[in-house]
């Protein structure tokens, strides 16, 4: 029994990259991607994998349909304030970063990707995630959400008119990206509560990793001016950054990456910031520090 324990243990493990960064596309949140397959892991472990030919087929499924919930009841989930945040060490994570794992830490500080994805339905966000991102079949796919395979398609088909068609909004020129993080910058550490609420879009969205959250943040936030009030004048550490290429913020302590700021921008204002303090998640990220 210990080694059947073991042997369930060890295929799981070889299938939780691909699952977080199945979790993390559909929910946009890496706490809730890790909430996520550790509720994966538990189903699991409960019902075992007797008869389960493709065991990364199932457990896809299964985190699928764990995520669907999780989409299905955020509109009733009150969200916590961000009133105790402050940037700091964070605990570590064994993990080894593959392929997957470093495309979830690209979208993770560049995720346009994900401010679209939050004008799809549940069902809808599903299906083209699965589908269109990690080519699971329509036939997979669709008892997941209930419907049949044709129906299915037909929402990945309306997904991916609306993901083309809003995606042209979110690109800016990288000069004018980093113009906007700077103003950001300079806002924070000034104080300037007014400042911050003209470069932040009025549904902008805060997300923090495990790590941030366990220093303290809530795992998500949003509206313009709370997440300027959580902000405002606790950035005096931060400094401008290309993180994968990609405008961003750093903080660096004794010569090691403590913090990262990821951020969305859409039509000149910010529309989503991604909290990083975990040190494998930072450890995979390709940092430039720039002059202030």
């Amino acid at each position: 029994m210990h080694d059947e324990n073991e042997l369930l243990t060890a295929r799981f493990e070889e299938n939780r990259n691909h699952l977080r960064a199945v979790a993390f596309r559909i929910l946009g949140s890496l706490s809730e991607a890790d909430d996520a397959v550790q509720e994966t892991w538990l189903r699991l472990s409960r019902s075992g994998a007797a008869g389960v030919e493709n065991l990364g087929g199932w457990l896809t499924t299964v985190i699928g349909r764990i995520c669907l919930d999780i989409l299905r009841s955020r509109a009733s989930r009150r969200e916590e304030p961000l009133d105790t945040y402050v940037p700091g060490p964070a605990d570590s994570r064994p993990d080894v970063l593959g392929p997957e794992h470093e495309a979830l830490l690209a979208d993770a500080v560049s995720s346009a990707l994900l401010v679209v994805l939050d004008t799809l339905t549940p069902a809808e966000r599903l299906v083209f995630v699965l589908h269109d991102l990690f080519a699971v079949p329509f036939t997979e796919v669709a008892p997941i959400v209930d419907r049949t395979p044709a129906a299915a398609r037909q929402l990945a088909v309306r997904a991916r008119l609306r993901v083309r068609g809003a995606s042209t909004a979110t690109d800016v020129d990288p000069a004018r990206r980093r113009e906007i993080v700077a103003a950001f910058l300079a806002a924070t550490r000034d104080g300037d509560f007014d400042a911050l609420l003209v470069l932040l879009d009025p549904d902008v969205v805060i997300r923090a990793d495990r790590a941030a959250m366990k220093a303290g943040a809530a795992g998500e936030m949003r509206g313009a001016a709370a997440v300027a009030r959580t902000i405002l004048g606790r950035a005096k550490a931060l400094r401008p950054a290309l993180v994968n290429g990609t405008a961003g913020a750093v903080s660096v302590r004794d010569g090691h990456l403590r913090v990262v700021f990821g951020f969305t921008i859409t039509g000149g204002r910010i529309t989503g910031i991604d909290l990083l303090t975990d040190p494998a998640w930072l450890g995979g990220l390709d940092v430039t520090i720039l002059d202030d």
